[in-house]
């Protein structure tokens, strides 16, 4: 029988975010594990592992809001915009003032533009940037437009300053790091990153990967689970009627009165059977027709 639910994991450094799936799907015997976006090996924090049915909801995990402390050292920028690089360029940082930094985040804020760094998961012509990168190939990548929701300076001790960041899914903080210290002209890259909340899990209750892996043999690693729908508050939930709980099984379209979900709010809702049990996602179709998107078993 298989085992459905999310794990909020604190990733130690060192270990891929493939890595940490793996482990989690040889123990637990799941063929069905995934993550929900992707801590580069030296970060740590919140990692976001959907077991069973739960990894059909990654799609709507993965493009929720982040939030990182990271630590960026001034003074050398690298190629992999991070202290495991080769140094590129590098220029003294000892001018530079806490203003001056406050002036260069604040032009970081909203909207922006990133290029993603040659040394990523991204993909050009169907190969991961990261694997041409180690022959010394750099290809020419595509800006992606990101959302800086809130970029706070936390500690600014130079020639090192720490930052929180709350940005959309897609955001290198280590792109951000790289180009803070090209706009301040002395160079920089991330020395540190922390994952503090991927929405809606937070660091504060996240379970070190260690102590998930003592709780396999014990048997009681289940406990360690989130429900699947309890990670989906943010959308409204409906109880439905027999007939309608019927009609989503088989994948049909239903019709919802007013006062069961409203329209004004997201289009999706959680739709759960008249026995409490959490059936399905509804998607909202026009009017007050809603179609199951995902029906759980």
């Amino acid at each position: 029988m298989g085992v459905d639910g999310i794990l909020n994991i604190l990733k130690p450094p060192g270990i891929t975010s493939f890595a940490v799936v793996s482990r989690i799907r040889r123990l637990s015997g799941e063929r069905r594990v995934g993550h929900a976006g992707t801590l580069d090996p030296a970060a740590t924090g919140v990692l976001v592992v959907c077991l069973g049915q739960g990894t059909r909801v990654i799609e709507f995990l993965a493009g929720a809001r982040k939030t990182y402390r990271a630590v960026i050292k001034l003074g050398a920028a690298t190629d992999t915009y991070d202290a495991s690089g080769r140094i590129i360029h590098s220029g003294d940082p000892s001018s530079v003032r806490r203003e001056q930094v406050e002036e260069v985040l604040n032009s970081f804020r909203g909207c922006i533009e990133q290029t993603p760094p040659m040394y990523s998961a991204r993909k050009h012509q169907g190969t991961r940037l990261y694997r041409l990168a180690r022959k010394g190939i750099e290809v020419p990548r595509a800006p992606s437009r990101v959302d800086i929701f809130r970029l706070d300076l936390v500690e600014w001790q130079p020639p090192a300053l720490t930052i929180e960041v709350e940005c959309s899914a897609g955001t290198y903080v280590r792109t951000l790091a790289h180009d803070v210290g090209m706009a301040l002209g002395c160079g920089a890259h991330l020395a540190d990153l922390v994952r503090i909340e991927s929405q809606p899990f937070h660091i504060s209750q996240a379970v070190p990967l260690s102590t998930v892996e003592e709780a396999f043999p014990q048997g009681d690693w289940p406990r360690l689970l989130y429900p699947i729908d309890e990670v989906l508050t943010d959308w409204e939930a409906v109880v439905l009627s027999e007939e309608s709980e019927a009609r989503v099984k088989n994948g049909s379209s239903i019709c919802l009165g007013e006062g069961d979900a409203t329209t004004r709010g997201p289009c999706r809702c959680r739709a759960y059977a008249p026995d409490g049990r959490f059936l399905a996602i509804l998607r909202h179709e026009g009017k007050n027709v809603w179609h199951p998107e995902k029906v759980f078993r």
